[in-house]
């Protein structure tokens, strides 16, 4: 098992944020979607990047995540042109799909 490394750092801070994003659009508006998208793809992400500390080319979680997270949240903030949380999401997706994407190769 490797120590967190850069990569990996982001990635479960990444999933973590995108974990907590679920959580407050279901207290703050009761959103039951909100929490299990939210929550589901943080939790996703979370085993993702945790699968990679132990094989460095086992990232096809952590990039099939974040490439529907990208296309999702990123139609998301095209139509709506806000950055939270839609754009946020979207560029932490596209960065985790940048970093851990190069790997696939």
């Amino acid at each position: 098992m490797s120590n967190l490394d850069n990569d990996t750092l982001f990635g479960f801070v990444s999933s973590a944020l995108i974990s907590l994003g679920g959580l407050l659009g279901f207290l703050r508006r009761g959103s039951v979607a909100s929490l299990i998208a939210g929550g589901g793809s943080g939790a996703l992400l979370a085993y993702g990047v945790q699968q990679q500390r132990f094989d460095r080319q086992n990232v096809q979680v952590v990039v099939g995540v974040s490439a529907l997270l990208a296309v999702v949240m990123g139609l998301r903030f095209v139509r709506g042109r806000k950055f939270m949380p839609a754009g946020l999401v979207t560029l932490l997706s596209l960065t985790l799909l940048y970093r851990f994407g190069q790997r696939l190769a």
